[in-house]
C-alpha cells in the first residue's frame, strides 16, 4: 500500500520500514534530474529534516523526512545514474527509514493524492 505526502514524495511500508520516493508529478516538475545526494545510513532524522538533495536541470529540491527515525539504506545507483528518478520514479527510491511506529495512516492515499494535484 502506497501513501503519499503533500510534498509529492511516495512512501511504502516494508516490515518495520519506510521507502521513500518522489512521485511522477515531483519527477516531472523537476525535468531531468542530474544530481542526487543522499543521506548516511545510520543517521538519525527526525520529521521535516533535509534528507536528500535533488538537483535538476530546472531547480534543485529537497526531500524532508516524512517520519523520525534511522536511515537504514540509501540507493546507491542513484549516485550514479540520476537520470533513473525521471525514467521510473516509482522505482528508483531513495532510502529506507526504520521508525519507532510504523503508521502511514495520516499520509495520503492514492485518491486524496491525485485530488492534491488536480
Amino acid at each position: 500500500m502506497l501513501r503519499y505526502t503533500e510534498d509529492h514524495e511516495w512512501l511504502k511500508q516494508d516490515g518495520d520500514e519506510i521507502v521513500v520516493g518522489i512521485t511522477p508529478h515531483a519527477a516531472e516538475q523537476l525535468g531531468d534530474v542530474v544530481y542526487v545526494e543522499l543521506p548516511e545510513v545510520g543517521r538519525e532524522v527526525e520529521a521535516g529534516d533535509e534528507m536528500v538533495v535533488i538537483e535538476s536541470v530546472k531547480a534543485a529540491s529537497d526531500i524532508r523526512a516524512p517520519v523520525s527515525g534511522v536511515v537504514t539504506a540509501v540507493n546507491g545507483v542513484l549516485a550514479d545514474d540520476p537520470g533513473a528518478v525521471n525514467r521510473d520514479p516509482m522505482e528508483a527510491w531513495f532510502l529506507r527509514i526504520r521508525p519507532a511506529t510504523v503508521d502511514l495512516s495520516g499520509f495520503l492515499d492514492e485518491d486524496a493524492y491525485r485530488a492534491l494535484i488536480g
